[in-house]
């Protein structure tokens, strides 16, 4: 069983997509591979969750659209 990556934000920090966060298929209304969020958005993380196979925290951030979206550590800075 692979360890836990400590998560580094936490819900209620604000924070800024490093790169443009791509569809990977989970929002059914967007097309397949189009862009959700640009690179620079600001929003909020609203919840921290934690991937159960890969051991990854998953950040679902509320970037002011009606769309929520789950990003990886990799995707996002602290502001």
């Amino acid at each position: 069983m692979m360890e836990s990556r400590v998560p580094k934000y936490r819900a209620g920090q604000r924070v800024k997509t490093a790169v443009d966060v791509i569809n990977d298929g989970s929002v059914a209304n967007a097309p397949p591979d189009g862009i959700l969020v640009r690179a620079g958005a600001i929003g909020k993380i609203i919840r921290v969750l934690m991937h159960t196979e890969a051991s990854v925290p998953i950040y679902l951030v509320d970037f002011d659209e009606p769309l929520v979206v789950g990003c990886l550590e990799e995707e996002i800075t602290g502001v």
